[in-house]
């Protein structure tokens, strides 16, 4: 990444105006992982932060989304969620040309990237690291959203009923797209169906991560346990039980696709010991757990279906196109799958 997307210069001029650790900023290192909005970790005053900007090519709603998650992740201080602590956050876009915020840089590590020394030579650590990754969800899902100041962060009525066909719509905007001649999913409509004929009538609102699979988690590499969840710009109010569905989906499978890639995988746990260990930090009612992994599947495959149309209408590598649309299939097929022992 280059750094030069973002002024340094007006950055620690904004930081001096706010009392934020005298001094030039040096020692500045751009961070991957997962995300295309701009990452900086640096060092003022002694002190390390991790800056957090829009992509150079702002979506529309880019500077919302940033003032978002700043919110969140302020509101989240002192509650029991693992998350990077907010230091300062700016919604003015005449500083920096986008609204942005600084937050803690964790000690923790990425392990779809690597897996600390720790990890890699003991499956009890894998182990109790899976499960805590249960835990933080179904912690995100217990907070008092309301306590927090947070109730107007989505709205929660309705939430659940709009989901299947929100998605569909997206679904069918694709056919717009030159090149693309609609979608060759199999599976498809049959598990649109299930989906509205089997949803939950009965739940509970709660905070919402979003985006909550192994990518956007962080291990200590002190203990086995999560360091924080990242990447909340996905963050609503709605049934936190979407967020385990989310997990489940993208879990690797035994004898199917591998979801994530981490090496070794061997002594995670089990999709069952995920929503065992979930359900036993939540007093949510779990009987309809598959249709949450279902519409996961739905949702993250049409997700990536809209890249493949995109490259089918030269918008998108067309390589990249086609790796997602199998992903698609994937997801499909696993939803069937759910589909199958469910009935």
């Amino acid at each position: 990444m280059d750094t030069s997307m973002v002024s340094l210069e007006a950055l620690a001029a904004w930081m001096d105006s706010h009392g934020l650790a005298a001094g030039p900023i040096i020692e500045v290192e751009p961070l991957t992982g997962g995300t295309q909005n701009i990452l900086l970790a640096f060092t003022k005053g002694g002190q390390r932060f991790v800056l957090r900007h829009p992509p150079p090519h702002k979506r529309a709603n880019s500077d919302e989304t940033m003032r978002r998650e700043a919110r969140v992740l302020g509101a989240l201080a002192n509650t029991n969620v693992p998350h990077p602590r907010l230091l300062a956050a700016c919604g003015d876009i005449t500083v920096l040309g986008s609204a942005f915020y600084l937050m803690e840089q964790v000690d923790g590590v990425n392990p779809t990237v690597e897996l600390p020394a720790p990890y890699l030579e003991s499956t009890d650590w894998r182990h109790q690291f899976g499960l805590d990754i249960a835990v933080t969800a179904a912690t995100i899902g217990a907070v008092d959203y309301e306590r927090l100041g947070l109730g107007d962060l989505g709205r929660a009525e309705g939430y659940l009923e709009r989901q299947v066909e929100r998605w569909r719509s997206q679904l069918d905007s694709y056919r717009q797209m030159p090149g693309y001649s609609g979608p060759e999913i199999p599976g498809v409509a049959r598990v649109g169906e299930w989906l509205d004929a089997n949803q939950p009538s009965v739940w509970t609102p709660g905070l919402i991560h979003g985006d909550f699979h192994l990518a956007n988690i962080l291990c200590s590499p002190h203990a086995p346990r999560v360091a924080a969840a990242i990447d909340w710009e996905l963050t609503t109010i709605g049934d936190p039980l979407i967020d385990l569905g989310w997990l489940l989906a993208t879990w690797p499978e035994p004898g199917y696709d591998k979801g994530v890639s981490i090496e070794p995988w061997e002594g995670f746990p089990s999709a069952l010991e995920l929503v065992e260990t979930y359900a036993q930090h939540t007093n949510r009612d779990m009987s309809a757990v598959v249709w949450y992994e279902v519409l996961a599947c739905y949702k993250l495959g049409i997700l990536l279906e809209g890249t493949y149309a995109r490259s089918m209408s030269g918008a998108a590598p067309k390589a990249v196109g086609e790796v997602l649309h199998q992903k698609t299939l994937d997801l499909f097929a696993r939803a069937e799958r759910r589909i199958n022992n469910a009935d």
